[in-house]
């Protein structure tokens, strides 16, 4: 498998509220948006842990991933 290239950004979207935390204390919760704009296709990833994101969208391309630092 190919390294992921990060670009981190300042901001995306929330597609998990952290109220809904609890109800996954195993951290598997991801949430996908895919989104047809002008300069193409976007995928959005959310999840309580970080791996799973980046793999699933591993799977579906190989271009850069924006992420956030977050903390």
């Amino acid at each position: 498998m190919t390294a992921v290239q990060h670009v981190f950004t300042e901001s995306l979207p929330d597609l998990i509220d952290a109220s809904e935390y609890s109800r996954y204390p195993d951290g598997t919760l991801v949430r996908i948006r895919i989104s047809v704009t002008d300069a193409g296709v976007e995928i959005l990833g959310d999840g309580l842990r970080p791996e799973l994101i980046e793999q699933v969208l591993a799977a579906i391309g190989d271009g850069p991933m924006e992420q956030m630092l977050c903390g």
